[in-house]
């Protein structure tokens, strides 16, 4: 069995998830990274033996347009979303960062990270 991995890194979004009111408001940058891991055939020369980033490039945009209290339960959303675009998906693990929480005296930034591996 061959597995390929589609990466999508440094996908950035304006979005309005957080638990805090500010956060609602006035929103802020989200930067996603996804690795999808899927069985492939020995030869691809075709967009049917793989899958199209762009489909999983629109789930991961669907839902960094709903505001969502929690990055975790965002993060789950979005993995097992992706994971329903194609049964030969084996693994998907996915960040999600917020690159300037509104914590005061904060410098950096936080996220959460998901890997989950589906029975195939």
């Amino acid at each position: 069995m061959n597995l390929l991995t589609i990466h999508l890194h440094n996908l950035r979004f304006y979005s309005y998830h957080g638990l805090h009111e500010e956060e609602k408001i006035a929103g802020g940058t989200f930067e996603v990274n996804a690795d999808i891991k899927m069985k492939t055939s020995d030869k691809i020369e075709e967009i049917s033996q793989t899958l199209d980033y762009s489909k999983a490039y629109d789930v991961i945009k669907a839902f960094m347009n709903q505001p969502t209290p929690l990055l975790e339960t965002l993060a789950q959303r979005i993995v097992d979303s992706i994971h329903e675009l194609d049964d030969r998906i084996v693994d998907v693990s996915l960040t999600v960062t917020k690159c300037n929480p509104p914590i005061i005296g904060f410098s950096g930034n936080v996220g959460v990270s998901l890997q989950k591996t589906f029975d195939s």
